[in-house]
């Protein structure tokens, strides 16, 4: 898993996640989106249109940033997503629980 993040503004990052999200690299991903907020982002909007897989401890992940976002008055969102992680999110109910974009462009939108 490889997470690169580029601040779109001074509250939002934008956090592209590729490769594997699972037991072996959440933990990395919780510490790179901590850093996200610990700098004082705000709204963190994740591409995982290049995560091929994730499980059970990528989803546990997603949820620990989203309610820490949440805690400080922040949003977590998602643009596109591969669709083996749609399929996930939509199975597992994620889907409902943060607001997802079929592109990058609605995403910054959303935020705008």
């Amino acid at each position: 898993m490889e997470c690169t993040s580029c601040c779109v503004e001074n509250n939002t990052v934008v956090i592209k996640v590729t490769g594997r999200l699972d037991a072996m690299s959440a933990g990395d991903f919780e510490k790179e989106c901590g850093r996200c907020i610990d700098q004082g982002r705000r709204c963190v909007i994740l591409d995982l249109l290049e995560l091929e897989y994730i499980s059970s401890a990528g989803l546990r992940s997603i949820l620990v940033m989203g309610k820490q976002l949440k805690a400080k008055g922040g949003t977590l969102l998602f643009g596109p997503m591969s669709k083996m992680v749609k399929e996930v999110f939509d199975i597992s109910g994620f889907a409902t629980i943060f607001p997802v974009h079929a592109s990058m462009e609605k995403a910054l939108e959303a935020v705008a």
